[in-house]
């Protein structure tokens, strides 16, 4: 289904307006999960942590994220973007005050846990509104964008993190956790007012409802007759149930979002967790300087994205995320040479890394987002989070072990192999969308030049 209204509508003040507040959960998310990192090192001094409760601590979040993913994409699709988008920020807030005050391994695994779920949340209620929402020819920027936004976050918390470690003092940690509760706040506040999706007022038979959402939002009155034919087109084409995504044509989908999202994101989560420790290993920043260093890095993964964010809906997603992959292997089998390798070429493999993951990088929510229907949307995103969770959390978990048993060199060359995987899952799935309706890119294979001609008929009216 399609209304030509979105889909041609012209790039507005209210779509800047909407990626912004979309952009901040990812924002957060970046934040929150790298920050715990710079404030481990006061803490386990501090708290008395072992290895083992650091990865713990630092694992908590992303099986949160599992478990947020795959259970509030499918509440996002049966109860609406709009309620669910304010809700998981507001739990941000409160998860993050209360942090401050814990004193506990199992009080920060717990709340960390939590934490995790709400970003989980957050991942296919946000991305899911804004792809509803944006022209076609836009689309793959504007969700890249939201990814953009996660590096500026960790970039912006080994920042606070090391301004905080030097002016703070004992218990700067504290500091650094409570820092995430004044941004959460101004985010919540970002967010308040923002329209539901018409696509799923649509798909729900709410059509008065998106009628209104549309012309508040644009300006733009579409005919209520349309609205209830394409209501009657979206309704028939996914019967939003979860067991939908692992059947036919979608299951292939589903295992494509999921695995190259967790081939992505397991040594690029492992190196944020532990930037420090992983500079360090290496010679480079050892103590709070090192957070100066996992900055760089951030910053060095939000350049790589700049070009990958204007290659996908110039080139295409296909061509982007296959290259991208391939080159992503090397600079980690070179880093594979261990502390004996100079300080040069660590700094430059790990510049290379960051920026030619660019592309999967940016591609993360725009695939899921564009290969299912309205019906199902917010679930998918939320599988694939899930499923790309499983890998970062055990590489979370087993990095800090790996260094200690393995050591630097064969840590990177583990993460190489999980890249190479990334490339052959996007070499054989990987298809294309740039410049396609949403109805188009997620049309099933196969499917009936009836159906598309309906649309397409829709979309002329």
């Amino acid at each position: 289904m399609s209304i030509r209204a979105i889909d041609e509508a012209p790039l507005s003040r209210f779509h800047r307006k909407l990626t912004w507040a979309c952009a901040g959960g990812p924002f957060l998310d970046g934040y929150l999960l790298s920050i715990i990192g710079v404030a481990l090192v006061g803490m386990s001094g501090e708290l008395n942590l072992s290895t083992g409760d650091e990865s713990l601590i630092g694992a908590a979040a992303l099986v949160g994220i599992f478990v947020g993913g795959l259970f509030f994409g499918a509440v996002t699709d049966k109860l609406g973007r709009e309620a669910m988008y304010t809700i998981d920020l507001a739990v941000l807030v409160v998860g993050s005050v209360l942090s401050v005050f814990a004193t506990e391994t199992w009080q920060f695994v717990v709340l960390r846990f939590v934490l995790g779920m709400a970003i989980g949340a957050d991942y296919p209620i946000a991305t899911s509104l804004l792809a509803e929402w944006v022209p076609n020819r836009h689309r793959g920027r504007l969700l890249g964008v939201l990814i953009l936004a996660w590096y500026v976050g960790a970039a912006a918390a080994y920042v606070v993190g090391y301004a905080i470690a030097e002016i703070g003092g004992a218990g700067a940690w504290r500091w650094m956790l409570a820092s995430g509760a004044v941004l959460s706040g101004v985010i919540l506040l970002m967010r308040i007012g923002t329209p539901e999706s018409p696509l799923w007022l649509v798909n729900k038979g709410r059509t008065a409802d998106a009628q209104k959402a549309i012309h508040k939002a644009l300006g733009r009155t579409v005919p209520i007759e349309q609205l209830v034919t394409a209501a009657a087109e979206e309704q028939s084409a996914a019967r939003g149930r979860f067991r939908d995504l692992f059947q036919g044509a979608y299951l292939r989908r589903t295992l494509f979002c999921g695995l190259f999202y967790m081939c992505q994101i397991t040594p690029m989560f492992a190196l944020y967790t532990f930037g420090p420790a992983i500079l360090g290993s290496f010679g480079l920043g050892e103590g709070n300087s090192g957070n100066l260093g996992s900055a760089l890095i951030s910053i060095v993964f939000v350049v790589g994205c700049i070009p990958a964010l204007r290659l996908v809906d110039r080139v295409g997603r296909r061509p982007v995320i296959v290259w991208s992959f391939a080159l992503m292997v090397l600079p980690l089998a070179v880093l594979g040479g261990g502390s004996a390798l100079p300080i040069a070429v660590v700094i430059a493999c790990f510049c290379a890394y960051a920026l030619f993951s660019g592309g999967p990088t940016v591609l993360e929510w725009t695939y899921p987002n564009e290969l299912f229907p309205t019906a199902i949307r917010a679930t998918a995103g939320g599988v694939a989070t899930s499923i790309s969770r499983i890998g970062a959390a055990a590489g979370t978990y087993l990095l800090p072990l790996s260094l200690d048993r393995l050591g630097i060199g064969t840590t990177m060359l583990i993460g190489a192999g999980i890249t190479l995987v990334g490339w052959l899952v996007s070499f054989a799935w990987a298809e294309e969308t740039r410049g396609r309706t949403l109805a188009e890119t997620s049309a099933l294979p196969g499917r009936s030049p009836a159906a598309t001609d309906r649309e397409r008929d829709l979309e002329r009216s």
